[in-house]
């Protein structure tokens, strides 16, 4: 399964989001965009990072970047995990794990020493031309966003 590496060029999605409204990539071109792909809504790593980012959302959108979750979880369920943890940036649907495939944010991964297909989770970040700038891949829900900040150079 390939995996995206900065320089790349994003590949373009349009998904529908926890509100039942579309989100295109194209559509956000000129802004900084952090996608995080996660597995499932409402699991305890998942809700971690989704939180993490929820808090950290002020200091990265002073700095431009916008933010976007993708799983496979249907929007009903999304709408559920959204306002159950007060998430405040669009998460977005994804059943046939097209977007995700191409992100090479899905395929085999290490889940309890046992090799599985299913969402790895990966962050990437997109650049105002819709190039990738950072790509990270089997990632841990704790710690990643304040790694990520780190990394951007955005303050607390």
């Amino acid at each position: 399964m390939p995996k995206l590496e900065p320089g790349d060029a994003a590949p373009d999605f349009t998904l529908v989001d926890q509100d039942g409204g579309s989100v295109s990539l194209h559509d956000l071109r000129g802004r900084k965009v952090i996608v995080f792909f996660y597995p499932a809504a409402m699991t305890p790593g998942c809700t971690k990072e989704a939180c993490d980012f929820r808090d950290s959302l002020v200091p990265l959108q002073a700095a431009g970047y916008e933010v976007l979750g993708i799983s496979p979880d249907a929007p009903p369920k999304l709408k559920q995990f959204s306002d159950l943890e007060s998430l405040t940036y669009p998460l977005l649907s994804d059943p046939d794990r097209a977007t995700l495939t191409a992100y090479g944010a899905y395929g085999e991964k290490q889940l309890y020493g046992k090799t599985v297909t299913g969402v790895i989770r990966s962050t990437v970040v997109i650049d105002a031309d819709g190039v990738i700038e950072v790509a990270r891949y089997n990632i841990k829900a704790t710690g990643h966003v304040a790694s990520l900040k780190k990394a951007l150079g955005v303050a607390a």
